[in-house]
């Protein structure tokens, strides 16, 4: 399968010499760019969960982008011959009139406490950080309630290996019938 990870066109875009940031630096200001031009994120973190109009201006820039570069990139996966294309969207229900977006809807899901300690250990947040960032998400609950296939991720990659070859063999089917109904 193909995948297409939004939170690394993200990054992308956000990088030094990324297409969103001549946008940002106009919306924000230069005090929001780092010598090496990427965006400074832990400033622009800050700014957005304190004034939601920012956030909202940023999701502006950012959200087209990502969204155009994300279907290119489908496309593309798509007519390489990937029996199926994983879109990784990490704010999927949030984005609204997501449904027509997607077949299926994947949630890969853990408790809270480890939700908490991955981004914590991969991102150097405090976890008072990480739960305000949690609190503008949509709810586990409602991630979950969405979800056509859940695969809990907790425990090592061997106990989650088996659940994922069982939903790759699914969706390889599914993908082959729906190109089997296209013809």
């Amino acid at each position: 399968a193909a995948v297409v990870d939004t939170d690394a066109i993200a990054h992308e875009l956000t990088a030094p010499g990324g297409a969103a940031m001549p946008a940002i630096a106009a919306a924000f200001g230069a005090e929001f760019v780092m010598p090496s031009g990427a965006l400074d994120r832990a400033r622009m973190r800050a700014l957005v969960f304190s004034q939601p109009q920012a956030k909202r201006r940023l999701e502006s820039i950012l959200h087209p982008l990502i969204r155009e570069l994300t279907e290119r990139r489908a496309a593309a996966a798509a007519a390489a011959a990937a029996p199926y294309v994983v879109l990784m969207i990490p704010l999927l229900i949030e984005s609204g009139r997501w449904r027509e977006r997607v077949d299926r809807l994947l949630v890969v899901d853990c408790s809270a406490a480890t939700q908490i300690e991955r981004v914590r250990s991969r991102s150097g947040l405090t976890e008072e950080q990480v739960r305000a960032i949690i609190g503008q998400q949509a709810t586990r609950g409602e991630r979950l309630a969405a979800a056509d296939d859940v695969i809990v991720n907790e425990g090592t990659a061997a106990d989650l290996a088996p659940r994922v070859a069982r939903l790759h063999a699914l969706y390889t089917r599914l993908a082959a019938a729906r190109m089997h109904a296209a013809l």
